[in-house]
């Protein structure tokens, strides 16, 4: 996104945040690619039989930010950042829905990007992913923050570091050891069976 749109981005959110409803009328169109390539990034690493298609998931972002009245917008960062954190809760919830009993049971499992955590093979699932975020954000907050928006949200280093108000170097480091730890905690939960 070049320099004048991320500014208007930036002016729209501004906008929106002041009550003027047409703010977000004009900036769909502007972040919807955007949005449209996170979701696509991360469903592309779904089975295909997954029940929630990329539009979809954009869609039910969409629908969950018109419901966020009085939030105060910082700039293009800080909405991407929310839109990941949005995205992450929808494919979670999703995949609770989908293996509670009531609509099934233990049908087989998703994997996520196993080429930043996982061994070829390992069982893995959003639900999983999830769970080791949540360990991971009470062991340290903000590594947990930085793989929801590198992950989850497709932001940059700088675009996170910038959000988290850190430098690039801590973001850089903090994935890394983040991608250890859950490696870890991950490859546990498959050897232990959870």
């Amino acid at each position: 996104m070049s320099t004048s749109s991320s500014h208007e981005v930036t002016q729209l959110l501004e906008a929106w945040c002041d009550g003027r409803a047409e703010a977000l009328e004009q900036l769909m169109p502007l972040v919807y690619q955007e949005l449209h390539r996170a979701a696509r990034r991360y469903m592309g690493r779904e089975n295909s039989g997954h029940i929630l298609q990329t539009t979809a998931l954009v869609n039910e972002v969409y629908l969950r930010l018109v419901d966020f009245p009085g939030v105060s917008w910082q700039n293009r960062a800080h909405f991407f950042a929310v839109c990941s954190k949005l995205m992450r809760r929808i494919l979670t919830d999703s995949a609770r829905s989908r293996r509670s009993l009531k609509r099934g049971g233990n049908l087989p499992e998703l994997p996520f990007d196993e080429t930043l955590f996982l061994p070829e093979g390992a069982p893995s699932d959003v639900l999983a992913l999830d769970d080791a975020m949540n360990q991971l954000a009470v062991f340290d907050q903000r590594k947990s923050q930085v793989v929801e928006l590198r992950f989850f949200g497709g932001l940059t280093v700088e675009e996170t570091a910038e959000v988290l108000k850190v430098s690039t170097e801590t973001v850089q480091r903090d994935w890394r050891l983040a991608k250890v730890w859950l490696f870890r905690e991950l490859n546990s939960e498959s050897r232990n069976g959870s």
